[in-house]
């Protein structure tokens, strides 16, 4: 059976035959053409071809001339020229050129077959690699993809894993569910505003949703009661933020959100709690809950009062800037339009009994 094919190119016929006869003894397919055009007229028919050899020095079209021909339409085919002693710095700068070898005549048939092969073994190993690169290209591609479903499954785990606890408060404390999800909304909504990046607003909306988790830890007769706390219980109450830290930092996910859970009643002049931090001691998106949830808590109702208005809640917010609030979050809630809030509220609201999920979407 041939094997590779190969374009001889010559001007003289006796050196084509003499050639081909070499190559077609050692088992490869050749074909010939007189001149350079004669040989880039068989390329350009659709002949495929593994290697040329072209006699340089060629009337009309010359063997450089084939070579810049040919080079960029047929780069896997691999040229070797042949040429006298005489035009040997010729030859020279055809390699540079994009000529893989050179012959000079005469040769010697070994010669020629020890060329040809090292040619094709060129050949056949820059395939192999280009065959290698795109099959690693596509395993990376494909490794990528894996890699971002089993990022979006580990997504909608942690949500479900928000839900879960979200519900689980709801069991203990039902005043907290429509605010949980309200207070989400309105905090994606002023971070969104602030121009926070996506994946963080991600967290943030993580630790605004479960800002009240720690309230699984309060005792009933605490949570539950209807009259004023006394010194000593709302000292307890107070531990919820302590208490909703220890419960979301053991997810490793959650750890960051963990960390607005600790901090959302703290204060921007430092009198808040647990820890009196103070200014930007305060994590970024515990100082925006903190104006989204004062948001809520006004305009919603309360047992002791009915909501107020949007304006209200707008003058107070403003009243405590610098002092409960951070001014610049202030400042940018203080540019969002009202229709913002209604619309959040109105979807949350729409939902029923909302998941955590579509308080999430609601404030995107």
């Amino acid at each position: 059976m041939p094997g590779e094919r190969i374009l001889i190119v010559d001007d003289e016929e006796s050196i084509r035959e003499i050639v081909s006869s070499m190559l077609s003894n050692a088992n490869y397919d050749c074909r010939r053409a007189a001149s350079g055009r004669e040989a880039l007229a068989l390329l350009e028919s659709g002949d495929e071809f593994e290697l040329m050899l072209s006699d340089l020095l060629m009337p009309e079209l010359d063997g450089i001339g084939l070579l810049e021909r040919t080079k960029e339409r047929f780069p896997d085919m691999p040229v070797v020229m042949v040429t006298a002693v005489s035009d040997i710095s010729v030859a020279l700068g055809s390699l540079r050129n994009g000529a893989y070898d050179y012959l000079l005549k005469p040769f010697e048939r070994e010669q020629l077959l020890a060329t040809v092969r090292r040619a094709l073994e060129n050949r056949r190993l820059k395939l192999e690699n280009r065959a290698y690169q795109t099959n690693l290209e596509v395993l990376v591609a494909k490794r990528t993809d894996d890699l971002r479903r089993t990022l979006a499954e580990l997504e909608r785990s942690i949500d479900i894993t928000l839900q879960a606890l979200g519900d689980a408060l709801d069991l203990k404390d039902a005043e907290t569910e429509g605010h949980s999800k309200r207070v989400t909304a309105f905090t994606i909504a002023i971070a969104k505003r602030m121009g926070i990046p996506q994946d963080h607003i991600r967290v943030i909306a993580r630790g605004a949703f479960l800002h009240d988790i720690g309230k699984m830890a309060i005792p009933d007769s605490i949570l539950r009661k209807p009259d004023k706390l006394t010194d000593e219980e709302r000292d307890i109450m107070r531990e919820h933020c302590f208490r909703g830290y220890q419960i979301v930092k053991k997810i490793p996910s959650l750890r960051d959100a963990a960390e607005i859970v600790y901090s959302h009643q703290e204060r921007w002049d430092g009198t808040g709690y647990p820890r009196q931090l103070k200014g930007e001691e305060i994590p970024l998106g515990a100082r925006i809950f903190s104006v989204a949830d004062t948001l809520d808590a006004i305009t919603s109702d309360r047992p002791y009062r009915a909501a107020q208005s949007l304006e209200a809640a707008r003058k107070e917010i403003e009243a405590w800037s610098g002092r409960q609030f951070d001014p610049e979050v202030v400042k940018t809630f203080l540019t969002m339009e009202d229709n913002i809030w209604e619309d959040l509220r109105r979807d949350v609201a729409a939902q029923g009994h909302p998941t955590y999920v579509a308080a999430a979407k609601a404030g995107e």
